[in-house]
């Protein structure tokens, strides 16, 4: 499955029994903006403000005083359920006197978040990954030709007694067709060196 990124924040509100909902996402990148992100769009007259983040592996939930397990894994599931990463979601809820029960929690605060984020503008997360190529000068014109025709980035080029050394970054996918086409273009004088 496919990650998507937010393009920017987004929110739903819904109601059930007289309570009221509002989801709000938002793109984050690391962590602690995450955390500061959800403090500053926790509404103060709110009930109570359950959230979930999730950053590649990394990843919280809070029930925010909700019963254990009705609110913040319900939004992280959505989350992973809508195929989003660097994505924080806020779930407010302003309590209006009837109990949802568990179940009812569960939908409710899982329900708001998933709509939010399924309506939500959304772009492809493109997998990155950094090499070192090293090859003669007189591959240079051929080595320059790959690189943009397989979108990679130029990070970094020095020239040795020997010939030329660049650090690239392009999409992972996209690594195999490189080394072919550098390989043919090169008679196989590039030597592709992948980081760790």
């Amino acid at each position: 499955m496919s990650l998507h990124a937010l393009v920017a924040p987004v929110a739903h509100a819904i109601e059930v029994k007289h309570s009221r909902f509002r989801a709000q996402a938002a793109p984050v990148a690391t962590p602690d903006a995450a955390m500061e992100w959800i403090r500053d769009v926790s509404e103060v007259e709110a009930t109570h403000h359950c959230w979930a983040w999730r950053i590649g592996a990394e990843y919280r939930s809070s029930d925010d005083g909700e019963p254990a397990g009705t609110a913040g894994r319900p939004i992280l599931a959505a989350i992973d359920g809508q195929g989003f990463d660097r994505v924080a979601v806020v779930v407010s809820r302003w309590y209006g006197g009837i109990k949802l029960g568990a179940g009812g929690l569960v939908r409710a605060y899982g329900g708001a978040a998933a709509e939010c984020l399924r309506t939500a503008p959304r772009t492809p997360i493109v997998p990155l990954v950094e090499a070192d190529l090293a090859f003669p000068f007189e591959d240079t014109g051929a080595v320059h030709a790959a690189l943009s025709a397989h979108a990679a980035e130029k990070l970094h080029e020095r020239h040795v007694a020997d010939g030329t050394r660049i650090r690239i970054r392009l999409p992972a996918a996209a690594v195999d067709a490189l080394k072919t086409q550098l390989r043919d273009a090169t008679r196989d004088r590039v030597t592709v060196l992948p980081l760790a």
